[in-house]
């Protein structure tokens, strides 16, 4: 972890430095300050931001868990997932228009979103304890970004960078998840109608419902949050014009518009 009182940059300079990219100028990696695999201080820096956002009135609506795959953890030299939270103004309606000025370097990536309807706060959380707890479950596409430029992280940068976060979009039909297979449920992804990723419920974690028991032993959730699991298959560059659609077995369909689709 970083020393604040003599070597590196002060947290709250790194959190800055993050915040002034999402006005369009990408920055190097953190790893001159902050080592690849320091969760602590990449976790304060987050919490930094995520604290400035909510005093200037930005609302959580719930957290998304990254690095689920272990191809993923494997390429950055870890062996747990990470998360990062949601702000209720990165929603994006369903077949909505993503604003290209809003992101710098986005991916799209398909997933199982919950809605909580109950909390589930606790270091016992299981899988069962997210099957009772979830009100419905919804097809979601998770638009991912970095701050970081081109995409060159470590695990900290990622962590520190709200869990690379960017915009989320659910799909209209609601489904109550007792008896729904999330674990071989199937997901293709589209790009302008043609297949871009597929992957399955079990590539997110074993299952989506471990990933969120994983967040709520972590951090945490409340009864009314909204939870992207994890990716269920490989994240997909996108370009302003391009129609993201996602398909997951027994979800149903999500869509959105990044600029004008063509």
């Amino acid at each position: 972890m970083i020393d604040t009182a003599d070597q590196g940059e002060p947290i709250a300079v790194h959190a800055m430095r993050l915040r002034d990219a999402y006005k369009g100028s990408p920055i190097p990696s953190l790893r001159d300050d902050v080592s690849a695999g320091d969760a602590e201080t990449a976790y304060a820096i987050q919490s930094a931001n995520t604290e400035h956002w909510k005093a200037a009135g930005r609302k959580i609506s719930g957290h998304k868990i990254g690095l689920t795959a272990k191809a993923v953890q494997a390429q950055l030299g870890v062996d747990q997932p990470d998360y990062g939270s949601l702000f209720d103004d990165m929603e994006i309606a369903d077949g909505g228009v993503l604003d290209p000025s809003t992101v710098l370097q986005p991916k799209a990536e398909a997933e199982v979103a919950l809605i909580l309807g109950q909390d589930l706060i606790g270091p016992n959380i299981a899988a069962d304890d997210v099957l009772t707890a979830t009100d419905y479950a919804v097809a979601a596409i998770e638009v991912v970004d970095s701050r970081i430029r081109d995409w060159n992280i470590t695990f900290a940068d990622t962590v520190a960078d709200n869990g690379s976060s960017a915009f989320y979009v659910l799909g209209a039909e609601r489904h109550s998840i007792q008896g729904l297979d999330l674990y071989t449920c199937g997901m293709v992804l589209e790009v302008n109608d043609k297949i871009a990723s597929v992957g399955a419920g079990a590539a997110c974690l074993g299952h989506p419902l471990n990933a969120a028991a994983w967040l709520a032993r972590t951090v945490g959730l409340k009864a009314g949050q909204t939870v992207l699991t994890g990716a269920l298959g490989p994240m997909v560059a996108i370009e302003p014009g391009d129609k993201v659609v996602a398909r997951i077995g027994g979800l149903g369909t999500v869509s959105f518009s990044y600029g004008v689709s063509s």
